[in-house]
């Protein structure tokens, strides 16, 4: 597809306080040092841990830097007694945009079909961009969501990834006659590979996880992505 592409690190349950602020750090020095590089085709998304969405927050505000703030996952519950879930009202004061059915929530917390559509609608009750995970073109996706990630599990932080050629095939299937829903790919991505996801218009961008971790190869990724 046409547009900007997406470049959306997913940190899952990675770092502390100190962590947080040195990869900001890092990131804002490796981004104004380099001038030449062009970010309008780009658009930059960090998932942090939850609790780290306020200082993330300031951090990109200082620095001026050119990243939207996403969540890994989000309440299908609206504000009040659900201890310990984190609402889409809340959120949206500082997150734009949210996974939702990443597969370690599916194998690790057993979260279905319908738990997982409550919490789209929670999210678009909020104004927040879904991105809705997918194993394949089985998965039912809920009939709003505008944004899908291609993530095999057999890719999930294993080193392992599916071709661009193949990701994109899958990309076709899933979008069908849909030809304004956006798909990404999630699975091992890299600086290395990155190139292979996004040539072409059949992927709107990735979803790294561990690449995303170091503020350096982030940037890199960003740097290859931006040459497309």
């Amino acid at each position: 597809m046409n547009g900007k592409k997406y470049i959306i690190g997913n940190w899952k349950s990675n770092k502390i306080l100190s962590d947080v602020r040195s990869w900001f750090t890092k990131f804002n020095s490796l981004y104004k040092s380099d001038n030449k590089i062009s970010l309008d085709n780009l658009e930059i998304v960090i998932c942090p841990p939850f609790i780290y969405l306020p200082e993330a927050d300031n951090l990109i505000k200082k620095f001026n830097l050119p990243i939207s703030l996403g969540v890994q996952d989000i309440s299908p519950f609206p504000q009040g007694a659900y201890t310990g879930e984190v609402g889409a009202s809340q959120i949206a004061d500082f997150a734009k945009f949210v996974l939702v059915g990443h597969s370690e929530r599916r194998s690790n917390f057993g979260e279905t079909d319908k738990l997982l559509f409550a919490k789209v609608d929670q999210a678009d009750k909020n104004g927040l961009q879904v991105v809705y995970c997918v194993a394949d073109n089985q998965t039912l996706i809920p009939q709003s969501v505008t944004m899908v990630a291609y993530e095999p599990v057999w890719a999930i932080g294993t080193g392992k990834t599916e071709s661009g050629e193949n990701a994109g095939k899958v990309a076709d299937s899933i979008r069908g006659n849909l030809k304004t829903l956006k798909i990404i790919y999630g699975g091992s991505v890299n600086s290395k590979n990155i190139t292979d996801f996004l040539t072409g218009n059949r992927l709107d961008g990735v979803l790294p996880g561990g690449a995303s971790l170091d503020a350096g190869s982030f940037w890199e990724m960003i740097v290859n992505a931006s040459r497309i």
